[in-house]
């Protein structure tokens, strides 16, 4: 048993996980039977599992998934839907996002454009990426009062900073020229260093017509599109037949 002294020395250095591990009675007693560095290689592991559960919690708390339980190993594969294996198990690898590039997710409302968006975004979690998920139009509202309150420079560096940003239902709604500007701004700042995913009920190939100005349509869509990954997702709603 240690002495009170060294486990509050432990406490202070913030070593929860050993102190963790010191609490188990069956760690503890295992640990006993071991080489002293065996003893304290299993030890640093349990600080290095506690660290790094403790960082996932806090990345996926303040990626605000609006499906928390989505996970890539929960994908629903049925042939129906258009998912391409091959790209997904290459999506789960990360390295998409280390080198900045977009994810564009379409199809009809309900057919699991936003869970796949979130799994992805868990993904990015477990590697240790930040993320965050928003709604396209929500966004947008929010850097319009920005711009009234003086905070939108400081928020879009927020926005810039994060490794994977979710923009969920893109192309909902009309934009007005002030939100086509923003939205430049927010897309100029992460072309090339961070990572995007996108999802839309619009193909694509409608984004542009849906942005109504042709000038800053190419301009959006050149940082959108080139060197993006896309999932067209097909079939019935899911949620109908979760009804059913």
């Amino acid at each position: 048993m240690l002495a009170q002294q060294t486990l509050e020395q432990l406490r202070t250095l913030r070593l929860d996980g050993m102190l963790a591990a010191l609490a188990d009675s069956a760690t503890s007693a295992a640990a006993h039977t071991l080489p002293f560095d065996e003893r304290l290689t299993l030890l640093v592991q349990r600080e290095i599992d506690w660290r790094d559960e403790r960082r996932l919690t806090r990345l996926l708390k303040t990626a605000r998934l609006k499906v928390g339980s989505a996970c890539m190993q929960d994908i629903d594969w049925r042939a129906s839907r258009g998912l391409d294996r091959s790209l997904l198990t290459q999506l789960a690898g990360c390295d998409w996002l280390r080198h900045g590039h977009n994810v564009l997710i379409t199809g009809a409302t309900g057919v699991g454009k936003t869970w796949l968006a979130c799994a992805l975004g868990h993904q990015a979690a477990r590697a240790g990426f930040t993320v965050l998920y928003v709604r396209a139009t929500r966004l947008l509202e929010e850097l319009a009062v920005a711009h009234g309150d003086g905070s939108f420079s400081r928020r879009l560096a927020q926005l810039a900073k994060l490794d994977l940003l979710i923009l969920d239902d893109f192309a909902l709604a009309p934009l007005t020229a002030g939100s086509r500007n923003d939205l430049l701004e927010l897309l100029d700042d992460r072309v090339g260093t961070r990572a995007t995913v996108i999802t839309s009920q619009l193909p694509v190939n409608a984004w542009h017509e849906w942005l109504a100005d042709p000038t800053l349509a190419d301009a959006i869509l050149d940082r959108i599109v080139h060197g993006s990954h896309r999932i067209a997702l097909k079939g019935e709603s899911l949620r109908k037949k979760a009804k059913a």
